[in-house]
């Protein structure tokens, strides 16, 4: 009995204990109508204190890790263009043939200019010039030296526009598509009038490539067969160089006859 009795009066005391402490916390951390800007001073004025930063030995203050670095500046590619060329006193296409737009004032003028037209206006001036070194006659627009000439001036254009936006697709599939219509003008005009195609080539500064034999994947199994047999191809090339010139040379010794000097009757092939 005496045992129960013990632990029963120290279970109450410690149940009394633990209520006691609640309501303290309770009282402690009880409604407080503190306004927000005391709260901020507060804030600011304990992380300025000058003894926040300090280590435990109050001797060196802390240093605080950078968590964001500076970004490396990255230098401007140079884009060539090949509208840059142009001059800016040059008209437009539409007012070139105009003989009141060279004499106008020079306000009029500039903005008939070059110089404040727009990309596309540009472009239309260097596709004139492209065509008028590979047209026919004046009034060529169809030939397939011309067409050649547009899709030079378009396929640039769209090279130029990728050095910036290498992520646009569409424009991407749209420049593959002109170079294929370009390389199959070159391989028509190459096979029916090849001092034009020399001529085209030469004047727009196209580098003609011949095509594949065939198309195929190029996969590591594969490059390695291919040297392989290449080498194998070689050596062989080398074993049947020393066989035919140890042939030669034993041909050689049976025809002359070096005791005395004539030649024996060679075997006549069967």
């Amino acid at each position: 009995m005496s045992m129960r009795t013990v632990f029963s009066s120290t279970s109450s005391v410690w149940r009394k204990w633990n209520a006691v402490n609640s309501l303290k916390g309770v009282a402690s951390v009880g409604p407080q109508h503190v306004p927000c800007t005391s709260v901020a001073s507060r804030l600011l004025g304990h992380w300025s204190r000058p003894d926040v930063c300090i280590t435990k030995s109050n001797e060196k203050p802390n240093v605080q890790p950078v968590r964001q670095y500076a970004r490396a500046t990255r230098k401007k590619q140079d884009i060539p263009s090949q509208l840059s060329d142009l001059p800016p006193s040059m008209l437009k296409l539409d007012y070139s043939a105009v003989p009141l737009a060279q004499t106008t004032e020079y306000v009029v003028k500039r903005l008939l200019s070059l110089e404040l037209a727009s990309h596309n206006e540009k472009l239309r001036v260097k596709t004139e010039q492209l065509i008028a070194k590979v047209q026919r006659d004046k009034h060529d627009r169809t030939s397939t030296e011309v067409k050649v000439a547009m899709l030079t001036a378009r396929i640039r254009n769209f090279q130029e526009h990728l050095l910036k936006h290498p992520k646009d697709k569409a424009n991407k599939r749209r420049m593959l598509m002109s170079i294929d219509k370009r390389k199959k003008k070159l391989t028509f005009l190459r096979r029916t009038r090849f001092d034009a195609f020399e001529h085209v080539c030469q004047q727009l500064g196209i580098t003609y490539t011949f095509p594949p034999e065939y198309y195929r994947r190029a996969t590591k199994r594969w490059q390695a067969k291919k040297a392989l047999c290449i080498k194998v191809f070689k050596e062989l090339q080398k074993q049947r160089a020393a066989k035919r010139a140890e042939a030669k040379r034993a041909e050689m010794a049976l025809t002359t006859n070096p005791s005395t000097g004539t030649q024996a009757p060679t075997a006549q092939a069967s």
